[in-house]
């Protein structure tokens, strides 16, 4: 292996084991009960290696992985194998195993429940998700040839990010998922058998 390559793996074992701290000393005693210099001690590395990792500091620790993400989302509408529509494209996306086992790891909900109760956490959480949302839109409109802005665009943007949302908790998770793309895909029209006319006579 080489020098840039022992560099690079031990670079992202601290960038992991720094979230992987910070996220199990917040679900054990508090978000605001933890501070940086005890979740450095903790992943073995300084405070100034922490910043380096993390310059959005305590929030940025816990969507460790908000810049992978999102340029997995732009990847794959760019890159989606020939004959794949956009909507296809992002639901195999979210059905590949990262994104499967984030969902269903047993923490999941404890996670979820960090967020929510927590406003510093819930005020990241929804200025990355617009951000992942517009650039996923800007994304979709360059492939599809539409202007920036495009209603349509940013309308399947927002709703392919809230199937995660959506079929959280479900049984039937994966299926469930596939009935959302399917309207995302194909329209309301072919989703049902609901008859087209309610009028009178």
């Amino acid at each position: 292996m080489t020098e840039i390559g022992r560099r690079e793996r031990k670079k992202a074992a601290n960038r992991q084991a720094l979230a992987d701290a910070a996220l199990r000393l917040f679900l054990e005693r508090g978000y605001d009960a933890v501070g940086v210099r005890e979740i450095a001690e903790a992943a073995d590395v300084s405070v100034a290696t922490l910043f380096k990792h993390f310059p959005g500091g305590k929030e940025a620790l816990v969507f460790d992985r908000d810049a992978a993400r999102e340029a997995a989302l732009v990847a794959a509408v760019r890159k989606r194998p020939t004959g794949h529509s956009i909507p296809q494209a992002l639901r195999e996306l979210l059905r590949e195993e990262p994104s499967r086992q984030a969902r269903e790891h047993p923490r999941f909900p404890d996670f979820r429940r960090l967020i929510d109760t927590t406003p510093p956490l819930r005020e990241y959480a929804r200025r990355m998700w617009l951000r992942h949302e517009n650039t996923l839109a800007t994304t979709i409109a360059a492939e599809s040839g539409l202007p920036e802005g495009d209603p349509a665009c940013q309308a399947l943007a927002h709703f392919a990010l809230e199937a995660v949302t959506l079929v959280y908790g479900r049984d039937d998770a994966e299926s469930a998922l596939d009935r959302i793309f399917a309207l995302l895909d194909t329209g309301w029209t072919t989703t049902t058998t609901e008859p087209t006319n309610h009028g009178g006579t």
